[in-house]
C-alpha cells in the first residue's frame, strides 16, 4: 500500500509514517485522516512490520485538522455530516490502538489538537526539547473529549493533570509534558527521530507475537476487575508460552546467544 498524504518507508523492521506537509505544520485534511486509519489497519496484517514510528516534516510533528481544509468546511455540515467526520477522526485513534506492532511517536514540534491525541495513542513518545503539546478544543468552543482524548489522557497522566489540560486547552512544553508522564523521553532537537527510531528497532527485535498480546491486553484489562485481568493475563502467558517464540528466548539464553525471534504476529 502506497500512501497518496505521507510519507512512508520500511527499514529493518521498523515503519516509518511522516507526515509531510510542512509548509502547513502537518496539519490533516478529510483525506489524511482517512488514509491514516486504512494505513494502520493494513500495516497492522504486515508481518515483515515489527514497530512503526510516526513523526512530522520540518518544524511541527502535527497541527490537528487543517483550518481551510477541514474547520471552515464543517460550519456547512448538518448533523449528520458531523458526526461522520467525528467519527473518522476517532476511527483513526482506534486504529492506532489496534495495532498490534508498538506504535512510537517522534514529536519533533508543536503537537496540538488532533496532532496532540495521535502521539497519546502512540505507546511510547519521544520528544524534542522543542515540542509543544495541547489538547487545544476548548480554544475553539469545543469539548476536551475528543477522538478518545477523555479515554487515554487520563489513563496516561492521571486525572488531576488530564482534566487541566482538557478543560483550559493550555499549550505546554516537553518538560511539562515528561514530568506528568506525557511523554517517555525529551532529547535534543537533532536527536529526536533517530532515538524514537533506536526504540522501535529495539522493540522490532523483540517477540512481535508477545508485544502484540502485551498491546492487547494493556488496552481490554482498562475495563476489567483485577480477578478478570488475573485470569485474563493467565490465558494471554499461556498462549505466549505455546509459541515458537518462548522456546527460541529459552534455547538462546542457554547458548548465551542473543535470541532471533520469528516476528510472527
Amino acid at each position: 500500500m502506497i500512501p497518496k498524504h505521507f510519507s512512508y518507508e520500511l527499514v529493518d523492521h521498523v515503519g516509518r509514517i511522516t507526515l509531510d506537509r510542512a509548509d502547513r505544520l502537518n496539519a490533516l485534511t478529510f483525506e489524511s485522516y482517512q488514509e491514516l486509519r486504512q494505513f494502520f489497519d493494513w500495516l497492522d496484517g504486515q508481518d515483515a512490520v515489527r514497530s512503526i514510528v510516526i513523526t512530522g516534516a520540518g518544524r511541527a510533528f502535527c497541527a490537528g485538522g487543517d483550518v481551510d481544509d477541514i474547520i471552515a468546511e464543517l460550519f456547512a455540515r448538518d448533523m449528520r455530516g458531523l458526526l461522520a467526520f467525528t467519527r473518522v477522526t476517532g476511527a483513526l485513534i482506534g486504529s492506532i490502538r489496534r495495532v498490534k506492532k508498538p506504535v512510537v511517536a517522534a514529536v519533533n514540534g508543536v503537537a496540538v489538537g488532533a496532532g496532540a491525541v495521535i502521539a497519546l495513542a502512540c505507546d511510547l513518545r519521544v520528544a524534542s526539547e522543542k515540542a509543544r503539546f495541547g489538547f487545544i478544543f476548548p480554544q475553539v468552543g469545543l469539548c476536551g473529549a475528543d477522538m478518545g482524548a477523555a479515554w487515554l489522557l487520563p489513563r496516561v497522566v492521571g486525572l488531576g493533570h488530564a482534566s487541566e489540560l482538557l478543560f483550559t486547552g493550555d499549550i505546554i512544553g516537553a518538560e511539562h509534558a515528561a514530568r506528568i508522564g506525557l511523554v517517555n523521553r525529551v532529547v535534543a532537537p537533532e536527536a529526536c527521530v533517530p532515538e524514537a527510531l533506536a526504540l522501535a528497532d529495539k522493540l522490532a527485535r523483540g517477540p512481535a507475537f508477545a508485544h502484540g498480546m502485551t498491546k492487547k491486553m494493556i488496552e481490554d484489562e482498562a475495563t476489567l476487575s483485577l480477578e478478570a485481568a488475573l485470569e485474563a493475563e493467565a490465558q494471554a502467558q499461556a498462549i505466549c508460552m505455546a509459541h515458537p517464540d518462548f522456546r527460541i528466548a529459552h534455547d538462546a539464553f542457554k547458548a548465551k546467544v542473543p535470541p532471533v525471534f520469528e516476528g510472527r504476529s
